[in-house]
């Protein structure tokens, strides 16, 4: 696995060589089709420089004294909190922390990982990459340590304005059972392979045939979605999903979980 930064793990007087290597893609668009904006008279690539209009001159960037001075190789966890407690919201970008290559110092390593499964616990912690600093919180996944770089509180969004406004909704129990129908008939096993952009096959086969001189068609523009009866949509949806299944399409793959409690009817 090839590493952007390596350095050191410490939690107490336990330090731990590792490595951080970017579990997704930049931007998690690796796949996409990239675009370039060229000179049209020579098609070099365009570049954006810092300019002062006033002066007509390029400017440096006065940050790069700050992030030039924190050059620190360690992750320091700060202390260790719920994984179930934590909300996905605050992630920012996900790295596989990799173990040494030298298989006596990979055992602190395994023992933190299995210490954090069985606790079902994730470290908080600060490092610096690339002169910046940045909160991160380590989990188990699998047999692997991940890290992910955390957005700052300031950073997130407040959701009380949507609270409210479901607050003073108020949902029936037929619907409710309809709506829960509906969900049964749809429960699948979690398929990470299923995630394919459409956008992106569009995308290419567009750029194929521009290339090829074929005249590219205009899209139908999209009508408005139309003022459905909620019961009647519920009902229609629930009927569609088993004459699915009545026609030779196999159900849905379940898994046994809790009773569930239903919420008294208003």
């Amino acid at each position: 696995m090839r590493t952007t930064w390596n350095g050191s793990l410490s939690f107490g007087l336990v330090t731990i060589p590792v490595g951080l290597a970017p579990a997704t893609a930049p931007k998690a668009r690796a796949s996409d089709v990239s675009f370039r904006t060229l000179h049209r008279e020579c098609k070099t690539p365009i570049k954006q420089k810092r300019w002062c209009p006033v002066h007509e001159r390029e400017v440096a960037n006065d940050l790069e004294a700050i992030e030039q001075r924190d050059t620190s190789r360690a992750i320091e966890i700060s202390r260790f909190v719920p994984l179930a407690e934590v909300d996905p919201m605050f992630f920012d970008r996900t790295y596989f922390l990799a173990p040494s290559s030298a298989e006596a110092q990979r055992r602190p390593y395994v023992l933190l990982l299995n210490a954090m499964k069985e606790t079902g616990m994730a470290a908080i912690g600060r490092m610096v990459i690339r002169g910046n600093e940045n909160f991160v919180l380590i989990r188990p996944k699998g047999e692997a340590l991940v890290l992910e770089t955390l957005f700052l509180a300031e950073d997130v969004r407040s959701q009380a304005e949507i609270d409210e406004a479901v607050e003073a909704v108020d949902v029936k129990e037929p619907e409710l059972d309809l709506a829960r129908q509906l969900i049964d008939s749809l429960v699948g096993e979690w398929e990470p392979e299923a995630l394919q952009s459409e956008y992106r096959q569009n995308l290419r086969q567009l750029l194929e045939a521009k290339l090829a001189g074929e005249e590219i068609a205009m899209p139908e523009p999209v009508a408005d979605a139309p003022v459905i009866d909620l019961m009647d949509a519920l009902k229609k949806s629930v009927a569609a999903t088993k004459g699915r299944s009545a026609d030779g399409d196999k159900p849905a793959a379940r898994k046994k979980a809790a009773p569930r409690k239903r919420a008294a009817a208003k």
